[in-house]
């Protein structure tokens, strides 16, 4: 989980997270299977791509899913985005464009995604994904490197009056690198702004995020977030800790391989999800089953997104017979409320 997201320049990697759609979008990947069938397999990647990375090349050949993520640019400007991600209730993106930085970013739904929305064009209202995204040596849709500010959009929590959970840059990450101190400082006034809403940042990057902490406004209604895709990348958490977002959260998804002992110190929220898409990589529900345990040992808040696989709806999300939504403790004004489960609004719900 752009993220999250896909992200980032050539060497940097991103992550993301996704939005099941309609039939129209499956028949679009079920058109792609015969040449993805032809794509260079059994460690015949593009060096863009470690082989390392690739633990189950023959999901090539039978790769037919649906897309992830649905995006609807003649809406942004009057109402907000609806999400099917599952932990969360929107998604705004005033930033385009990643480049990827770890393995949680080899099959990126947002890459995938970006690549289609370029071909859109200016008058579909996709401009801001021109040239963000590409094609590898393989085939796989990864992101350029290329970064592409939004400014028309900065103003659209404003707009949105009713109280929502929005996913910052589902689409990107708010702390890649070439992004301006300035622009980012513009995205937390806004959400500062926005008391009404509460806003979840993702990133691959917290050394950048608590670089630049000092210069940037806390409100309890901001989330911080990093993703954690194996046990090579806890380092993360260390970094997330030392910014002082009110609640601070992992995302492990898609989740690559056990991490024992989870560090949770200072984290309030883990969401766990499996890899979903063409190319997905397998989730052993031992991983998933040690974390949850952990947090549920810690008193942490754990939400389970999804199994994932290259049809995520036959999978499902239950773990172990039981739906996993629980949500962070949420301060409105000098009530906490949380952990908490979904219910008809995602903050709305009864105590796990």
């Amino acid at each position: 989980m752009a993220g999250g997201c896909g992200h980032g320049r050539a060497g940097d990697w991103g992550g993301g997270l996704g939005r099941g759609v309609g039939d129209g979008h499956e028949r679009f990947e079920q058109k792609t299977t015969a040449r993805m069938a032809k794509w260079p397999r059994n460690g015949e990647f593009s060096d863009e791509w470690p082989a390392s990375w690739h633990t189950n090349n023959e999901i090539w050949a039978i790769a037919t899913a649906a897309v992830d993520t649905y995006h609807n640019p003649t809406l942004e400007h009057s109402v907000a985005i609806g999400s099917s991600i599952e932990w969360t209730e929107a998604t705004w993106n005033p930033v385009a464009g990643c480049t990827p930085v770890s393995p949680g970013c080899l099959n990126c739904y947002a890459a995938r995604m970006a690549l289609r929305l370029q071909f859109a064009g200016a008058a579909s209202g996709c401009s801001k994904y021109i040239g963000t995204a590409k094609r590898a040596l393989d085939g796989r849709p990864v992101f350029s490197g290329r970064i592409n500010l939004d400014e028309g959009s900065l103003d659209l929590p404003r707009r949105w009056k009713r109280s929502k959970v929005i996913f910052v840059n589902s689409m990107s990450d708010l702390f890649h690198a070439d992004v301006p101190v300035e622009y980012i400082q513009r995205v937390f006034a806004v959400m500062e702004e926005c008391p009404q809403h509460q806003f979840q940042v993702l990133t691959k990057r917290p050394e950048r995020a608590l670089e630049l902490s000092a210069q940037l406004p806390w409100p309890v209604n901001v989330w911080m977030g990093t993703s954690v895709e194996n046990a090579l990348y806890t380092h993360r958490i260390k970094t997330l800790r030392e910014i002082p977002a009110k609640i601070r959260f992992l995302s492990c998804e898609p989740l690559l391989g056990p991490i024992a002992r989870l560090p949770l110190e200072g984290i309030h929220w883990v969401i766990v999800g499996g890899e979903s898409g063409p190319g997905a990589r397998p989730m052993e529900a031992g991983w998933v089953e040690q974390i949850r345990d952990r947090c549920v040992e810690r008193g942490v808040a754990f939400f389970f997104k999804q199994w994932g696989g290259v049809q995520k709806c036959r999978t499902g999300r239950t773990l172990a017979g039981q739906t996993w939504d629980q949500m962070p403790g949420v301060t409105h004004g000098q009530e906490t409320m949380g952990p908490r489960r979904v219910g008809s609004s995602l903050l709305a719900g009864t105590r796990r």
